[in-house]
């Protein structure tokens, strides 16, 4: 046999969360709980849509539908709903023209195309301070771009809390210009965020040693059931601090809308010349890897953000969801504490 142009291919183990829901499913079991991909079920374990989005889909259905691809960097009203509901009316009315923003192939493709702008197009360190733990796909998306991924102690394991003396310590070592990767609410993997106090602390010192702020906006409105409570990092910094930033958002979680691959990704700059700069990069980008990005659930999720009533039942969803999710974690730990000694001591201090 003629040998392979691909023969040097390494045999690369497939991904842990995604390996792990093959097993689920393949799993006769009748009594079965998947704790690894991060969705959303119901009591009978099905997937929920949300009412909000039963109603939008169905409009969006009633409309004289095409399949003509979308501009280059996506549904327009999209494009703009996403950093007006981030960062509040006001406030978008007031930077609107200094914000380059592009539809994104949900989160990770907006972690992606901001990366490789900031990357390629812009003054900033190559180095990027990403938090132990979390999400496992931040440390493969800056890598494949090329930054020099460093870690900071995010979480104190003994006391249950975030390591603030560790996170304050890496702000004031970092280089000047370096990127630090910011979960803008439930932090991915142990649920713990900075409060409101604390958050106000990381943004001066940020500001103050010249750090730029990447975040990772995956949860909003997920997080607690109240959008302003969950975006409250990223206005802060944006608004209050006047900072410059970059935010990937998606809808995969809060909207359910997993497979629809639905995010957008926005920088606010300081001028309007640069923010139109900007996302001709992002537009040249995006031509590059998708050339234009999907259509239909974009489509779904603009209906929702343009319409008052949608928007606010959406919102009575998201706090459907938030109440469901605290309840059951409740009753998990009353079950747990009740269970202990059928625990395996081992288990039970892991």
């Amino acid at each position: 046999m003629a040998q392979s142009a691909f023969a040097t291919a390494l045999r690369i183990p497939k991904d842990a969360i995604f390996a792990l829901t093959a097993q689920y499913n393949a799993d006769p079991a009748s009594v079965k709980v998947n704790l690894g991909q991060g969705t959303y079920r119901d009591e009978a374990g099905q997937p929920w849509i949300l009412p909000s989005v039963v109603e939008a889909r169905r409009r969006v259905h009633c409309q004289k539908q095409n399949h003509e691809y979308l501009p280059i960097l996506g549904l327009p009203e999209f494009r703009k709903a996403v950093p007006k509901l981030v960062l509040g009316a006001r406030s978008f009315d007031r930077v609107s023209s200094q914000i380059a923003s592009c539809q994104s192939l949900s989160g990770t493709g907006g972690l992606h195309l901001a990366g490789a702008c900031i990357k390629r197009f812009s003054s900033l360190s190559p180095t990027i301070w990403i938090p132990e733990p979390t999400w496992s796909n931040h440390h493969l998306v800056f890598k494949t771009l090329g930054f020099q991924c460093r870690t900071f102690q995010y979480y104190d394991f003994e006391s249950k809390s975030l390591d603030m003396k560790s996170y304050i310590d890496m702000l004031m070592t970092a280089e000047p210009n370096s990127i630090v990767i910011l979960h803008a609410c439930a932090h991915n993997p142990t649920g713990c965020d900075p409060t409101k106090e604390q958050w106000q602390e990381i943004g001066n010192i940020m500001k103050r040693r010249q750090l730029f702020p990447f975040f990772d906006a995956a949860y909003l409105g997920f997080n607690s059931g109240d959008l302003d409570n969950d975006t409250y990092a990223i206005r802060y910094f944006v608004n209050e601090l006047d900072m410059e930033a970059a935010v990937s958002v998606s809808f995969a979680k809060n909207m359910g809308l997993y497979g629809e691959r639905v995010g957008c990704t926005f920088f606010v700059t300081h001028g309007s010349d640069v923010a139109g700069n900007t996302e001709s990069v992002l537009e040249q980008l995006q031509r590059s890897e998708v050339s234009n990005p999907p259509a239909y659930g974009a489509k779904i999720a603009s209906t929702i953000l343009d319409d008052e009533g949608l928007t606010s039942m959406w919102k009575k969803d998201l706090a459907t969801m938030c109440s469901r999710i605290e309840g059951m974690r409740q009753a998990l730990y009353d079950a747990l504490l009740a269970n202990s000694q059928l625990i395996p001591r081992q288990a039970a201090h892991n």
